[in-house]
């Protein structure tokens, strides 16, 4: 039971937050597809950073691998701002573009980086074992919190009181629901849609970091983020892009990803003589019918997807 509250909330955090970052993003304006890319970079960055200063102290670490997740999240974030915003692209082709590369260019560096180093060696893998005991909060037993569970509770607060507390998140909506109108007020729906957008990589590229680091010692990048951007995605249509609700429902989507992890724990559910790929497939199932159930009902930023127009009235 204690494993599978552990990895209950550590992929319900991974989720919360990627969600969060989609949320900021639609609310703005502009569908992130690119969630998946997000991660992956995300995840490159604090890695790299574990791999490159192992002798930090557990403090410094903590803060040093966010600050590279956050970076290359938000750095490849721009893609989507500038091609959407800018060059009035469109957004799901150029999300998906993001999700492709993302996967492939963290492969093909991580590659380049281990034969540079040793030429017999060219696994797209980044191994970061010792550095891993840094993210450790509470151990009790078999359960251990992380820091990052911590700091996911607290961008959870910290999203509902930008988003429904301050100018800044009540501008940004306005940019997601009608844009004309805000413009007219003399809201630069532009800069707040790039906001949007980038906040979305700074979450993305956190949640990236947290998955990787949730229970394997080192990662292959060739096998990117599991589909855990799209997962994400779910969370936030079944979560009606608000953040409470979308906490619950990672909630929700984590647990039945935790169950992978698990199920051979519980002999109710190791009787059954499942196969282990069904668990492993539950959240992707759950989410096609949260989606199928949902989604006609779900109220979503009206003019999300939708170039805007400064001309257009």
């Amino acid at each position: 039971m204690a494993l599978l509250l552990q990895y209950t909330l550590i992929y319900a955090s991974v989720l919360m937050l990627v969600a969060l970052g989609g949320c900021f993003s639609e609310h703005s304006g502009v569908i992130n597809l690119g969630l998946e890319g997000v991660m992956v970079m995300g995840a490159l960055g604090g890695a790299l950073v574990m791999k490159f200063m192992p002798g930090l102290p557990a403090a410094g670490m903590i803060v040093a691998v966010v600050l590279g997740a956050v970076l290359f999240g938000t750095v490849y974030s721009l893609l989507l701002a500038v091609a959407a915003i800018n060059f009035k692209a469109d957004q799901t082709l150029v999300g998906t573009a993001m999700n492709l590369l993302g996967a492939a260019a963290a492969t093909v560096f991580v590659k380049a980086l281990n034969m540079a180093e040793d030429s017999s060696n060219v696994s797209s893998a980044i191994q970061y074992i010792e550095q891993k005991k840094a993210f450790s909060m509470l151990k009790i037993g078999n359960f251990e919190l992380s820091w990052f569970i911590v700091l996911a509770a607290i961008v959870l607060i910290a999203s509902n009181i930008l988003l429904y507390r301050t100018r800044f998140g009540l501008r940004l909506m306005a940019c997601g629901e009608f844009p004309q109108a805000a413009d007219s007020v003399g809201i630069n729906v532009y800069k707040m849609r790039y906001a949007g957008v980038l906040i979305s990589g700074v979450l993305g590229g956190l949640g990236g970091i947290v998955y990787i680091t949730a229970g394997v010692s080192e990662w292959k990048f060739e096998n990117g983020v599991a589909g855990f951007g799209f997962l994400a995605l779910a969370v936030m249509i079944f979560g009606q892009w608000k953040p409470s609700l979308i906490a619950l429902s990672a909630l929700l989507f984590g647990l039945f990803r935790a169950l992978s992890n698990v199920y051979s724990g519980f002999s109710f559910l190791a009787a059954l003589n499942l196969p282990g790929t069904l668990y492993n497939m539950l959240p992707y199932i759950i989410s096609l019918v949260v989606l199928a159930a949902f989604s006609r009902n779900s109220r979503a930023p009206k003019a999300e997807g939708i170039p805007y127009d400064k001309g257009q009235r």
